[in-house]
Parts: structure tokens; C-alpha cells; sequence
């Protein structure tokens, strides 16, 4: 229990949208959703920590070899890594497939190798694994009546969530050296030049860019929310919740394109707790 302890506690320090809809499960899928959670930020943070990156290779192969551990059955109570212990005790109570976190680094890799894309098609892939990946990982905690139909619509609907953070992170991203969106876009609405600045390029149409790609996440939203009847009270609940709080920032964000360039655009804690709320109400918030 102290493992579990331990993910709840990087829970809710670091995921500050996360943590609202998993508050809404019963304690043991709460538990195994937090420890699912803390290897996740694990291993965002290599790809976003300091480290040179042939350490941060290292680091990812080290967290595959963790993953190794855990489908053998081989880590023991008393291990010195609370997250494994804690994810190898989920992994034991539910079916969840461990190869989601694979995926996961195979997503961290592309952004060490400063992978660009091309067209949205590439992107897709890289969300799929980045944020869908999570979503069919978090499946396997929630349970759900059609596994093969359920898989896809998590899927989509971590697209849609990933779509939503690369809008609301254009600029911070573009200050770090990275740009997802797709180049054939950027060059349609004349924003290759990227997004360093506080206003949007001369001459190109920012909200045209904007308006475009929160189409394409709503849609996402539209088809992965088709997910939530599939799941137990709860489990819809906590997946409204979560998806509630990002379909908000991209309204937010397709209403003012270009506060995206301002800062990073966020929901006050009461909208969180509302949108929780709601979700736990029966409301797809």
C-alpha cells in the first residue's frame, strides 16, 4: 500500500487535470490508475528532463526492462522502485496492456530524435502513442462492455486530448525547438515560420491554423466520447471528467486563438471541480 501511497502522491502533485476524474473511482481502481499514472510522468519527464540524450535512451530502455519485469511476474514486494511495485500489484488485479507503455517511449523517442510531421496522418501516430496509448491502458483499469470497439474510441479520444495540448503548448513548445503541428498546414496558412513570437506571424492566418486543427480535436472529442456508455457509473464518470476539462480549454482556446501565444491557457480549480462534478452527475461536462 505505501507503493500506491507513493503514485497518489506524484498523482496529485503533478497531474492537474488527471487527478480530478481518477478522485471519482473506487479506491482500488484509483489506486491502480495513479500507479498507472506515475510510470507515465516517468517517463515524460526523461523526455523533457536535462539529461543528455543518449541518457535519456538509456533511461527509456531502462523503463522497457521494468515493463519486462512486470509481465514475468518477477518484482518482488519489497523493491526499492515504489512505482513498479505498485504497477506490478495493478497489473496482477487488472488486465491491463502493459504494451501501452511501450508505445508510450516509442512516442518520447520520436520527440528525442526531434521527429517533425509532415502531414496529419503522421501526427495521428504520434498522438496514438503519446495519449491514445494511455487511454487503452486506462481501459484495462475501467473495464468495458465492448473491449475491441471501446479500444478505438479511448484511442480517439486521447487524439483529441493530445490535439488540445499541442494548441494550448504551441509556443512553449516552439520556444523549446519543437513544432508537431503538420508542415503541409503551417505552410497553408503561411505559419511556417513557427511560433517563437508573442503575435502570430506577418501575414499569415494564425486563426485560420488554430480554427482548423480544433476542428479536427473536436471531432476527435465527438468520436471518442462515444466511449463513456460502455463504462460502469464511475469509470464514465472519471473519463468525463478528464475529457470534460480539455474539451473546455479547446472552446477556450477556438474562441481566442491567440492566447495560445500569450501563455498557457488554463481552467480555474472551481471549473475543474465543476466539470468533475458534473461528469460524476451523469453529464459529459
Amino acid at each position: 500500500m505505501a507503493a500506491y501511497r507513493y503514485c497518489e502522491a506524484v498523482t496529485g502533485l503533478q497531474a492537474r487535470n488527471f487527478s480530478y476524474g481518477i478522485r471519482l473511482l473506487p479506491e482500488p481502481k484509483r489506486l491502480a490508475m495513479s500507479a498507472l499514472y506515475a510510470l507515465a510522468r516517468r517517463v515524460d519527464d526523461i523526455g523533457d528532463g536535462d539529461l543528455p540524450d543518449d541518457r535519456k535512451a538509456e533511461a527509456l530502455l531502462r523503463t522497457r526492462e521494468l515493463l519486462d519485469e512486470i509481465r514475468s511476474g518477477s518484482v518482488a514486494e519489497d523493491d526499492t522502485d515504489p512505482i513498479k511495485v505498485a504497477l506490478a500489484d495493478a497489473a496482477r488485479r487488472f488486465p491491463i496492456p502493459l504494451g501501452g507503455f511501450d508505445e508510450l517511449i516509442d512516442g518520447v523517442e520520436m520527440d528525442l530524435k526531434g521527429a517533425e510531421y509532415q502531414t496529419y496522418e503522421e501526427l495521428k501516430v504520434y498522438c496514438r502513442c503519446v495519449a491514445g496509448a494511455i487511454g487503452r491502458l486506462s481501459l484495462g483499469v475501467y473495464g468495458c462492455q465492448d473491449p475491441e470497439r471501446g479500444a478505438r474510441y479511448a484511442d480517439t479520444l486521447g487524439l483529441a486530448l493530445q490535439l488540445t495540448n499541442i494548441l494550448r503548448d504551441l509556443r512553449e513548445d516552439a520556444l523549446n525547438g519543437r513544432t508537431y503541428l503538420p508542415a503541409e498546414d503551417l505552410v497553408r496558412f503561411g505559419c511556417q515560420e513557427g511560433f517563437a513570437q508573442s503575435r502570430p506571424p506577418v501575414g499569415a492566418d494564425f486563426t485560420g491554423l488554430i480554427s482548423f486543427e480544433a476542428a479536427r480535436a473536436q471531432a476527435a472529442f465527438e468520436e471518442g466520447l462515444r466511449l463513456l456508455p460502455m463504462l460502469d457509473r464511475r469509470s464514465r464518470a472519471c473519463t468525463a471528467a478528464m475529457a470534460g476539462i480539455y474539451h473546455r480549454l479547446l472552446g477556450r482556446i477556438a474562441a481566442d486563438p491567440e492566447s495560445v501565444l500569450r501563455g498557457r491557457v488554463s481552467l480555474p480549480g472551481w471549473e475543474k471541480a465543476y466539470v468533475a462534478l458534473s461528469g460524476l452527475a451523469g453529464g459529459r461536462s
